[in-house]
């Protein structure tokens, strides 16, 4: 059976055993990066929703012992996480960049239904560059603090730098939420050049499979990092930008859902 077939069948096994329909499941991580190393799990992300008769009670799915995530534990192959509808619509308000990476993923496992199509044609109303851009930068300044700091390096966790770095720029130069895709991020945000130069071979080298393991640190990446950190972070200090409160749409995203998935 092939990976995507397994994770298929986990999805149907998930329906039945939580008595809930998923709407939507897609790849997130290295593998929807497009910089996936040869022992990279599958990380198979998930939407799903209730019975009505599930929402029809005081507590709110969250509360209590209502839990609104499903985790199954983690195999060989699959990382399988799900967030309960109300769960990713109240994140979404909010612009949450891990549930935008979901939407905008290239692996898509998994669609049914019009959910996903209401809630894709929200995306420019709700997206908040303060939120994304800050999200990227606390990532890329943890990954940095905690990997890039020694004479020797692990040269694989660049990518967990550079890559928000860059999502960054893109955030600044085009006032959107940014690509997964590394390959994609690195053509439209940097320009030729000697930078450009040193993160094409690294790429190269990790999409070669090397293994890309402790080596000198490349002083002219680690230069470029810091510079962007402290850059990006003045950039982000300057933005003050709000958006019209989405909830009455994303109420009638939910109450749609719920009338088109359980009509029958």
């Amino acid at each position: 059976m092939t990976v995507e077939a397994t994770i298929i069948e986990t999805l149907k096994e998930i329906e039945k055993d939580y008595n809930v329909q998923v709407l939507y499941a897609c790849e997130s991580g290295s593998r929807a990066w497009g910089f996936p190393s040869k022992d990279s799990d599958f990380d198979v992300r998930f939407i799903y929703v209730h019975t009505p008769h599930d929402y029809l009670v005081i507590d709110p799915m969250g509360v209590g012992k209502r839990r609104d995530v499903i985790e199954l534990p983690i195999n060989d192959k699959l990382d399988v996480v799900g967030w309960e509808l109300t769960k990713a619509l109240k994140l979404f308000r909010k612009g949450n960049p891990p549930l935008l990476e979901w939407i905008n993923s290239g692996i898509v496992y998994y669609e049914k239904f019009s959910t996903m199509n209401q809630i894709r044609d929200l995306v420019d109303e709700i997206f908040l560059p303060t939120s994304a851009i800050y999200h990227y930068l606390n990532m890329a300044r943890k990954n940095f603090r905690e990997f890039l700091q020694g004479d020797t390096v692990k040269i694989k966790k660049y990518f967990y730098v550079l890559r928000p770095i860059l999502a960054s720029r893109w955030i600044e130069q085009f006032n959107e939420f940014p690509p997964l895709e590394f390959q994609e991020l690195l053509q439209g945000v940097v320009p030729d050049g000697e930078i450009k130069d040193e993160i094409t071979v690294l790429l190269q080298r990790k999409m070669a499979g090397d293994e890309l393991d402790l080596e000198p640190k490349i002083h002219v990446i680690n230069d470029f990092l810091a510079h962007e950190l402290e850059r990006l972070e003045t950039y982000a200090k300057s933005l003050d930008l709000k958006v019209e409160d989405p909830t009455p749409k994303l109420n009638v995203v939910f109450k749609n859902t719920l009338q088109e998935v359980w009509r029958s």
